[in-house]
């Protein structure tokens, strides 16, 4: 039986920094020094009125082909998980499919998940190589929440970033990723949604679980998020390593769902662990949903932080709500002086 190896990633922002230096010139009334010490973000990668998420895949795709000198004739499957597709159908995976050019023999589709995707897309990815149907897939995470915020929308123009990545799972002899937990309660759909778009009507659509205050398509109630989080992610610490078989001492990197500083910090005091081995790293392009795993294995490797034999845990939680974990051993981290 062959298993899934976590492969190269590749990352795309847009080319618009959008600072907190700008947003105070913007807003002069915001306190975005108070507003940055919470969130522990800086700066945020934002994409132009007319790019969408498929066109930062793509060239997040196109960078991981050129870099690694892959044969994308080799790609026998397509998964691309986001939230902000480019129409309700055809699923976007299919335009990828297309736009770059892949085999018009592989499958591909869509999975609507969040902060939790990265994990559900690893165990999709594991399912299909670990049942024969696919060697070498293509992982892609992109979204554009910034389509879903409206300019003075202090509480979300200030987290939230665009981003893409992609990431190559291969096939390999050895079990490199285990222990995936996953968890899910429905019951949270009000604290994180996008309520129009969809089929349900405006009159029987799910409404805010409270006031909602800003102009935004997307609501986020903050404090319940943090709620569910401080209570569900401990717990599936816990059971990741259980179900691994490991000790979670001896998990080297505890890579989280970078979703604000105060939410990590407030996980770090729960797990037990402070940035020694949960790093916070989302300063430089804020939450970037889907992509914030990707985005942080990529930055660390670059930093040569995590090295092959390295054990580490991936954690990813939010809209849904949802939750997912496992346990993935590093044997691709390239050599660094």
């Amino acid at each position: 039986m062959a298993f899934a190896h976590l492969g190269p990633i590749a990352i795309a922002f847009p080319k618009r920094l959008e600072t907190n230096a700008q947003l105070q010139e913007e807003f002069p009334e915001w306190d975005l020094p108070q507003i940055e010490e919470k969130t522990g973000i800086a700066a945020r990668y934002i994409a132009e009125p007319s790019q969408c998420a498929s066109d930062l895949a793509v060239e997040a795709c196109e960078k991981l082909f050129a870099e690694n000198q892959l044969n994308r004739s080799e790609i026998d499957f397509l998964l691309l998980c986001t939230q902000t597709p480019d129409y309700p159908l055809p699923t976007t995976a299919c335009l990828l499919q297309n736009r770059l050019g892949l085999s018009t023999s592989i499958g591909a589709l869509d999975f609507n998940l969040g902060c939790s995707g990265f994990v559900y897309g690893l165990s999709l990815a594991d399912g299909l190589i670990r049942s024969g149907v696919a060697k070498k897939i293509l992982l892609v995470t992109a979204d554009t929440y910034s389509k879903y915020i409206d300019r003075g929308d202090r509480s979300l123009r200030t987290i939230f970033g665009d981003a893409a990545a992609a990431t190559l799972i291969e096939a390999r002899p050895e079990q490199e990723i285990s222990g995936f937990v996953f968890g899910t309660d429905g019951s949270g759909a009000d604290t994180l949604l996008v309520g129009e778009g969809g089929c349900r009507s405006p009159e029987e659509s799910i409404k805010p679980r409270n006031r909602k205050r800003w102009k935004s398509r997307l609501y986020m109630d903050g404090p319940s998020l943090m709620a569910f989080t401080v209570e569900a992610i401990p717990r599936l610490v816990e059971a990741v390593a259980a179900k691994a078989g490991i000790v979670k001492e001896s998990v080297d990197w505890f890579l989280l769902h970078q979703a604000s500083y105060k939410m990590l910090s407030q996980l770090q005091a729960r797990i037990g662990y402070g940035d020694e081995k949960i790093p916070i790293r989302l300063r430089d392009y804020g939450n970037t949903v889907s992509c914030t795993i990707p985005v942080l294995i990529h930055d660390m490797r670059k930093r040569g932080e995590i090295k092959t034999g390295m054990t580490l845990m991936l954690v990813g939680f939010g809209v849904g709500w949802s939750w997912g974990g496992c346990v993935w051993r590093e044997t691709h981290a390239p050599c660094h002086a």
